[in-house]
């Protein structure tokens, strides 16, 4: 009888569906993350990267994965996944038999082969010193890589140098760049080299093609791949660079240049005569136009990027989407040459468009999601694309139809409640209508307490996408009602929305963010209203400190992360110069101080009275860590309710493991102390 009862117990316990719960920051860090969708030409095969969480080693390790496109129901399977090693970027052959790749395997990073079908990858490359990425020519003939080598290096092979003994630990400079982003400049440039590409593999040390120019391709510190590309026939290589100089640092002109694979030549300036940033070359499959885009305003980061085609043979240029007030951030040319696909923020989404190449005919193709790789094929376009509420899947977009091709985190995120969003709009400052978004923990009954959070940039958004580091489902999980809003400077509204915040940093955007917030209240009654946070990073993290000073009654927490404190000390500190010279008007602090102090937050430091988290890192050069320490500073000489936590090992962003969880704990037990669940 026992027996039979506890045969029933274990009968229930299969059939009972586990209880729902909420998501958590440690379910976030350890989800799968797909990235680098690669597809052979005759559409077979998709093949990929995709990083799974190694917490011990508090890291991110990288295996290729595969699927057959062909067959209904297939699964994806590991392709190359070697314990212990990161495999990744990988690219197809001409013939779509071979999937070329990058692995760290033996301790040097090289790049390797293996057929799509199976077996043993092997090595090609030999030369030392590292590198950044490849590309392979589509006559499969060349590789291009780049990697990081003494200015004017002939090829990769490291430079020989001698060391004096005596010699000192200092780090000298006569210019500027001193550091960008999170390391300190040191002599070596990112630079193209092509080696030649043969069946026994990819020998030697190659040739520098690049060694005419003193800059960075791909551009530092976020450039890739996407910058550079190849021309049909395999003799011709296009690329970004931005030349460097004494005003590197106060300089967006990035140019398209031209050069021949073989090194024969210097490299020619396509773009010369536009002084603003010129990015993103991609070559038609037919080898006859070269597409990029261009901004227009020099010193401008968040300028509209307008989609620009160069016929090859004559050298004819027109700009295809000049009358489309959105923003280009992708190219890709279907296989045909007869469409371009691009990507551009719309609205708190960012979906694929397509481009007619002859008219620049504009036709939206997917609605909600943030789409964040686009590759097409002849059996339609693949894609990846992830939400606030679902990380990354890949898709395929065959005509209007949609279909899922993956679901990489299915066992992970079972028996979890997604939150649910509700996008709204008001009226905020010139009338101009602002949207938002309130996120709603899943099954929450009664009013809940507010986390409100400042998107940064500030020309970004709040906008339907996932994160790993400011993630709206994880405040909702934890019994938080989060609202964003996208005050005027944020992108997907058109250019004049988004350069509304120049010289007005904490004026409309503050307006927008007191009217969106009353508006979230007035319509979400699960919201408590006078149960709130603030909290923000970078731009948002200015935000916070002016907050502090200019709207110090209304919150009972705010969450500073990596923001603005003094605007003085940010003008001489931070790396790249032309970013905060022209959201003041384009001067230079000396010669225009009132436009930085009218909006600093130091000068209403005597207002603040909010207790405050303040977060930096030593290796953030953008907002440099002495400003969230000034922050702390004013906090405690002011006996206000404060704590401080320095990451020694993190930039601007939080990306290890370890300390996204430890950023999470600190974060959500200090909105827990204030505001309580």
């Amino acid at each position: 009888m026992k027996h039979l009862i506890a045969a029933g117990l274990l009968a229930l316990a299969i059939a009972e569906p586990a209880a729902a719960r909420q998501l958590t920051i440690d379910d976030v860090t350890m989800l799968s993350r797909i990235a680098a969708p690669a597809a052979s030409s005759d559409g077979h095969w998709l093949v990929w990267q995709q990083r799974e969480t190694d917490l011990a080693a508090d890291r991110g390790r990288t295996d290729l994965w595969r699927l057959d496109l062909t067959r209904k129901g297939a699964k994806p399977e590991r392709l190359v996944a070697e314990a212990d090693v990161n495999e990744g970027t990988p690219q197809f052959s001409r013939d779509g038999r071979t999937v070329y790749f990058q692995s760290d395997k033996g301790g040097d990073d090289a790049i390797w082969a293996v057929a799509v079908a199976g077996g043993e990858p092997r090595k090609l490359t030999g030369f030392q010193g590292g590198f950044g990425g490849f590309e392979v020519a589509p006559t499969d003939d060349r590789i291009l890589v780049w990697a990081d080598r003494k200015p004017g290096a002939p090829s990769l092979a490291p430079a020989l140098e001698k060391k004096d003994p005596n010699a000192g630990a200092a780090r000298v400079y006569d210019q500027l760049f001193v550091r960008h982003w999170d390391a300190w400049a040191y002599g070596n440039r990112s630079q193209l080299f092509v080696l030649p590409l043969t069946a026994e593999g990819a020998p030697g040390d190659g040739v520098a093609v690049s060694r005419a120019l003193i800059g960075d391709a791909p551009s530092k510190p976020f450039g890739g791949g996407e910058e550079v590309s190849w021309s049909a026939d395999g003799r011709t290589i296009y690329f970004a660079l931005r030349e460097a100089g004494r005003i590197e640092s106060l300089s967006t002109n990035l140019d398209i240049f031209a050069v021949p694979a073989d090194g024969s030549s210097a490299p020619v300036n396509l773009t010369a005569a536009n002084r603003a940033t010129d990015t993103l070359p991609t070559v038609s499959p037919d080898g006859r136009t070269l597409a990029w885009v261009a901004m227009k305003r020099p010193g401008y980061e968040a300028d509209r990027q307008v989609l620009m085609v160069r016929d090859v043979a004559s050298g004819r240029v027109r700009a295809l989407t000049e009358s489309w007030d959105r923003s280009i951030a992708f190219v890709a040319w279907a296989p045909d040459s007869q469409t371009i696909y691009v990507t551009a923020e719309d609205t708190q989404e960012n979906p694929i468009w397509s481009v007619d190449p002859a008219s620049g005919k504009v036709a939206r193709l997917t609605q909600q999601g943030n789409v964040s790789a686009v590759v097409p094929t002849t059996r339609g376009v693949v894609f990846a694309m992830n939400s606030l509420v679902a990380p990354d899947d890949l898709y395929r977009l065959v005509g209007k139809r949609t279909t899922r091709l993956t679901s990489v985190n299915a066992e992970k995120l079972s028996g979890i409640d997604m939150p649910t969003v509700t996008r709204f709009n008001f009226t905020g400052a010139n009338n101009d209508r602002v949207w938002g978004y309130a996120v709603r923990t899943a099954g929450s009954t009664g009013k809940v307490p507010i986390a409100f959070m400042v998107h940064g940039g500030p020309q970004g958004s709040s906008n339907n996408s996932w994160s790993y580091r400011w993630n709206p489902a994880v405040f909702a999980g934890a019994g938080y009602g989060l609202v964003a809003i996208d005050f005027h400077g944020s992108t997907g509204y058109g250019q004049a929305f988004t350069d509304a915040i120049r010289n007005n940093w904490g004026g409309w955007p503050l307006d927008d963010l007191k009217a969106g917030l009353k508006a979230a209240t007035d319509r979400f009654g699960w919201l408590d209203a006078d149960n709130a946070c603030a909290l923000g990073a970078s731009y948002g993290g200015y935000m916070m400190n002016w907050i502090e000073g200019k709207w110090p009654d209304r919150f009972k927490c705010v969450v500073q992360h990596d923001g603005v404190f003094d605007a003085r000390a940010m003008a001489y500190e931070t790396d790249e110069l032309w970013f905060d010279e022209w959201e003041h008007g384009g001067k230079a602090y000396h010669e225009d101080p009132a436009a930085f102090e009218k909006w600093n937050p130091v000068n209403y430091v005597n207002d603040w009275k909010t207790p405050m988290l303040v977060i930096t890192a030593e290796k953030d050069f953008r907002i440099p860590y002495t400003q969230g320490l000034a922050a702390f500073t004013a906090l405690q000489r002011r006996a206000i309710p404060s704590r401080l936590v320095v990451n020694p090992n993190e930039n601007h962003w939080v990306l290890k493991p370890k300390n996204s969880r430890q950023w999470y704990r600190e974060v959500l037990g200090w909105m827990n102390r204030w505001v309580g669940k």
